[in-house]
């Protein structure tokens, strides 16, 4: 429950003098508007954490709304309220995020994602993404008093001093580099600080974790790709890419890395999540696992009742071949006797306390991928819920050092790292490898 302190300036002239001339009634007038005390202790922890190390999430993707809504035309758009955006949605999904929304979930910095389809040939995901750069740097530059542009630690810390939410900006899906270092270094000249390997299909040069492999997880092009946004500061992420794709990266990688939205495939099976072979890796790396909210990766019996819903969809569509009515009745039907299950805060949790286990608190972040999924957790439904997590956390024993590490210590840490290494190698030339043609 929330409660609101009433202002003494909002009582009337007549209850003030009324008050001034009873001591009795002052007292009972000021205990009656005193603000209300949280007694809970985990929510005490939890805002006392937020308040020192507000949130900084590794994936938000309101470029890509902002382009499927709005065609990227956004001087009219009120980003301080998208709870109205309904109907700009096929299926009537508001967007997660707006300014208010931000400042209730404590978010202090946010990466937001300029990703692009995988559907497209390379020279259209090279411009698509260059424009989705432009429009939420638009977006971030008409709210000066709110978002702050970052592309450095030392600018996230001083947004968040501010006050203010830095926004940054990482590319998702390595097929927007159009499979050329020239452009992934001209991309992190436009602010790119991280680029997502791969996203649901494989690049010419490394395996998504979603698609058939074909490179055995990264190319000797792809090795290349990773030596070069090391050199350059850029941070590579590892979120959607095989578990070769992942073991090859940590292998040549001298900057941390990190997995912008991601769970633990141990607590759920699915293949997007960080298998403990790899988490077990990251104390080495300096590594970090920006927890993913999406009720799929998160609850491992959504991800069965899904695969189930998916099967009997197909035995219905093979059973009635060309009589979609029928298909679509039998489904409701499957509906109505399956009901989804719920995916709870406390799924989410189960992902932190695996990788603190197996890893370590130190290398545990957050990346919701809210605007990215049609909803969180119940309770975190967007982002105005991550209060309610670390709430959830500190009921879990997690101290309030450990919530500031997770909440965005740990994150700027790794991006200060990959800069500090960027620093002692500038001296280095640029690679200028090709990929090679196809014989």
């Amino acid at each position: 429950m929330q409660y609101r302190a009433i202002s003494p300036f909002n009582l009337s002239l007549a209850a003030l003098a009324m008050v001034l001339a009873s001591p009795a009634s002052s007292q009972s007038v000021a205990e009656d508007v005193a603000p209300a005390v949280e007694t809970d202790p985990a929510v005490v922890t939890a805002r006392a954490a937020l308040e020192a190390a507000p949130v900084f999430d590794g994936h938000n993707d309101v470029p890509i709304q902002l382009r499927a809504r709005f065609d990227n035309q956004i001087n009219n758009l009120d980003f301080t309220d998208t709870t109205g955006t309904g109907s700009t949605h096929p299926e009537g999904r508001v967007m997660h995020t707006d300014l208010t929304r931000l400042a209730e979930g404590k978010v202090g910095a946010q990466y937001w994602s300029v990703y692009v389809p995988v559907s497209l040939s390379e020279p259209e995901a090279v411009q698509m993404t260059m424009e989705q750069i432009d429009v939420m740097k638009r977006l971030i530059a008409r709210y000066p008093g709110t978002l702050a542009y970052a592309e450095t630690a030392d600018q996230v810390e001083s947004a968040m001093a501010d006050g203010r939410i830095a926004s940054l900006l990482g590319m998702e899906g390595g097929h927007s580099i159009g499979s050329s270092l020239a452009v992934l270094r001209q991309m992190y000249a436009l602010g790119a600080r991280y680029m997502t390997i791969t996203h649901s299909a494989n690049t010419p040069w490394a395996d998504s974790a979603t698609d058939e492999p074909e490179h055995g997880g990264l190319s000797d092009f792809g090795m290349d790709v990773i030596r070069e946004m090391n050199r350059i500061g850029m941070l590579v992420d590892l979120s959607h890419v095989s578990e070769e794709a992942m073991m090859d990266a940590l292998n040549v990688a001298e900057a941390p890395v990190i997995f912008s939205h991601s769970g633990a495939r141990a607590v759920n099976g699915h293949a997007r999540n960080v298998p403990d072979s790899v988490l077990a890796r990251l104390p080495e790396n300096g590594g970090i696992v920006m927890v993913v909210g999406l009720p799929g990766f998160l609850n491992d019996e959504r991800r069965q009742w899904y695969a189930e819903r998916q099967a009997e969809e197909a035995r219905q569509n093979s059973l009635y071949l060309g009589q979609p009515d029928v298909v679509e009745a039998a489904m409701a039907e499957w509906d109505a006797e399956n009901p989804e299950p719920q995916t709870m805060i406390s799924h989410m949790a189960d992902h932190i306390d695996h990788i603190k286990q197996v890893a370590g608190v130190e290398y545990i972040g957050i990346g919701a991928d809210y605007d990215g999924m049609p909803t969180g957790p119940v309770g975190m439904e967007d982002v105005s819920g991550y209060p309610a997590l670390f709430a959830e956390l500190a009921r879990r024993g997690y101290s309030q050092v450990e919530l500031e590490l997770i909440s965005s210590r740990n994150a700027i840490r790794v991006l200060r790292e990959a800069e500090r290494y960027s620093a002692r190698v500038a001296d280095r030339a640029p690679i200028e490898s090709l990929l090679p043609s196809e014989e």
